[in-house]
C-alpha cells in the first residue's frame, strides 16, 4: 500500500467506524431491549457469560460461534476495566461486537479489493477505497452493524477464509472458515468455494495447454456457444476422471476436504443441517430463489448492471440468439410454475421488507410471477457479462456455488444474499469513477432511508403494547 492510500484508507476507516459509532448511540438508544431475533441472540449470549454452556434456546438454528466470540471478547475486557453487573454482556456491549466485526470488515474488503485486482495498473489507490467504502456500506449487511445478529462476524470469517485461500494459506483458510461454519452452518458451501478456487485454477492452466496443442483459439474467444460448452464439459470429464489429476488436486485441497467431511458427520449425527427448531427452517428446491437473487444483485448494482450499452447488447444478444433464449423462457417458466414456495414467515411478519416485496408485487396478480420472467433473464445475461473477465472454470465454480446457497432456501430473507452478492462484487472489474460515486450515494441513501424508518416509523400490533420496528 502506498503512502498516500495508506492514510487515505485510515481516514475513510476512522471516519466510518466515528460514523458508525454515533449511528450504533442512537440506535441504542431508541432501541434498548432485544429486538427480533436478538431475543433469542442475547439471552443465549447472556447464558454463556455466566458459564452455563449446556443451555441451549431450541428456537436458535444456527451453531453457538457468536456467541463464543462474544464471551470470549467481553470478559476478558470487562476484567480489565472492572466492570461487574449488568452491563457485562448487556444487549449494547454484545451488539459492539458486531461494531468490530464492522470495522474488521472494511478492512478485509480493502485487502480483498486489492489482492484480486493487483494486475490492474489503471485502478487507483482511491477507487479502491472508494470501492471498500461502498461494499461496507452495503445496505442489507450494514443494517445488522447496530443489532445483535450473526450476519457481521459470519461475513467477516467468510472474507478473511477466501483472503487467505487467495494468498495460498489454506490451513488458516479452513480454520477460519470452520468459524464462519460457526456462524451459519450454510457458510460451508463458501469453503467449498475457496478449494474450487485452487481446482479452477488448475482446470484453467490445463485448458490453456490444451487449447494451445490444437491450436484453436476460436474456443478460447467465444465463451457462450454450445459448441464450445460441450468441448468444455467433455474437458471436465476427461481431467475428473484422470487418477493422477485426482491426485494431484487432493493434495492441494485435502485441509477443506477434512472439513467438508466434518461438515458432513455432522449432519449426519444431527439429523441435518440445522439445529434447534427445523420445523421453519426446512430445505427444498426453491429455483426462484436464484431469480430474486439476481433481481436483488441488479437492484443494488444498477449503475453497473443497468446501463444504456448493457441494455443495447442485450437487445442485440436477444435479436442473435432467438431460440435460446426461448428456451431459458420455457425453463424459467416450468421453475417457477413447479418450484415456487411461500414461507409461512413471509406472509405473516410485516416487519420485514420482504413481506411489503411480495405483498406488494408477487400478490397483486397470480400471473406477476410468470410476468417477471424477462427481468430475471436479463439479470442473469447482464451478471454473467459482468463476469465475463474470470477464468470459465471460476465462474462454473461460482455459479456452482451459488445455487448451492440460494436455492434450498425456502424462505425468501435477502440476508441470505449478502456473501454471494459480496464475493460477486469483489470480483467484477472496476466501473468507471462516475459509477462508483453513484453506488456509494446510492448506498448511503438507503442506509439512511432504512435506518430512519427503523428509529421513528414504529407501530403496534393488535392487543400487543410492544413496539415494532420495520427491518430488513
Amino acid at each position: 500500500m502506498e503512502r498516500s492510500a495508506a492514510y487515505g484508507f485510515s481516514a475513510v476507516m476512522s471516519g466510518a467506524f466515528l460514523l458508525s459509532c454515533l449511528l450504533f448511540a442512537a440506535v441504542n438508544r431508541v432501541q434498548r431491549g432485544p429486538y427480533m431475533d436478538e431475543a433469542f441472540h442475547v439471552p443465549q449470549a447472556q447464558a454463556y457469560c455466566q458459564g452455563r454452556f449446556l443451555q441451549w434456546d431450541p428456537m436458535i438454528t444456527t451453531l453457538p460461534g457468536l456467541y463464543l466470540v462474544s464471551v470470549g471478547i467481553v470478559k476478558p475486557v470487562a476484567w480489565l476495566c472492572g466492570w461487574t453487573g449488568s452491563v457485562v454482556c448487556s444487549t449494547g456491549m454484545l451488539r459492539f461486537i458486531n461494531l468490530l466485526f464492522s470495522a474488521g470488515n472494511l478492512y478485509l474488503l480493502y485487502l480483498l479489493l486489492s489482492k484480486i485486482h493487483q494486475k490492474n495498473k489503471a485502478v487507483s489507490g482511491f477507487q479502491r477505497i472508494l470501492s471498500t467504502l461502498t461494499l461496507a456500506m452495503f445496505p442489507t449487511l450494514y443494517f445488522f452493524t447496530f443489532l445483535y445478529y450473526t450476519d457481521p462476524g459470519s461475513v467477516f470469517f467468510t472474507l478473511f477464509a477466501y483472503l487467505m485461500c487467495l494468498y495460498g494459506n489454506h490451513k488458516t483458510s479452513v480454520l477460519l472458515g470452520f468459524c464462519g461454519f460457526m456462524f451459519r452452518q450454510t457458510n460451508i458451501v463458501w469453503t467449498v468455494f475457496c478449494a474450487g478456487n485452487i481446482v479452477a485454477e488448475k482446470l484453467n492452466e490445463a485448458w490453456k495447454t490444451e487449447l494451445q496443442k490444437k491450436k484453436d483459439e476460436k474456443i478460447s474467444s467465444r465463451k457462450g456457444s454450445f459448441s464450445d460448452w460441450m468441448r468444455i464439459l467433455q474437458f471436465l470429464i476427461k481431467y475428473l476422471t484422470s487418477p493422477k489429476n485426482l491426485v494431484t488436486l487432493t493434495a492441494l485441497t485435502w485441509p477443506y476436504i477434512i472439513l467438508v467431511a466434518g461438515f458432513c458427520v455432522f449432519v449426519f449425527i444431527n439429523g441435518g443441517i440445522v439445529v434447534g427448531d427445523r420445523s421453519s427452517h426446512e430445505a427444498c428446491l426453491h429455483f426462484p430463489q436464484l431469480f430474486y437473487f439476481l433481481s436483488f444483485t441488479v437492484f443494488f448494482s444498477f449503475p453497473h448492471l443497468v446501463t444504456p450499452s448493457k441494455i443495447k447488447k442485450f437487445l442485440l444478444s436477444l435479436r442473435k440468439h432467438p431460440v435460446q433464449y426461448s428456451l431459458i423462457t420455457a425453463i424459467s417458466l416450468f421453475l417457477i410454475w413447479k418450484f415456487t414456495y411461500v414461507h409461512k414467515y413471509l406472509l405473516a411478519d410485516n416487519r420485514h421488507y420482504t413481506f411489503y416485496v411480495w405483498r406488494k408485487v408477487f400478490q397483486r396478480h397470480e400471473l406477476i410471477k410468470y410476468l417477471l420472467v424477462p427481468v430475471y433473464i436479463f439479470s442473469c445475461w447482464s451478471f454473467a457479462d459482468t463476469l465475463k473477465s474470470k477464468p470459465i472454470f471460476w465462474i462454473l465454480m461460482y455459479f456452482v456455488c451459488l445455487l448451492a446457497v440460494t436455492v434450498p432456501q425456502k424462505l425468501l430473507e435477502f440476508r441470505y444474499f449478502i456473501l454471494p452478492f459480496l464475493i460477486y462484487r469483489l470480483n467484477i472489474p472496476f466501473p468507471s469513477l462516475y459509477r462508483q460515486l453513484l453506488e456509494l450515494a446510492f448506498y448511503i441513501a438507503v442506509n439512511a432511508i432504512t435506518l430512519y424508518v427503523f428509529l421513528n416509523k414504529t407501530f403496534q400490533w393488535p392487543n400487543s403494547d410492544e413496539i415494532q420496528r420495520f427491518m430488513w
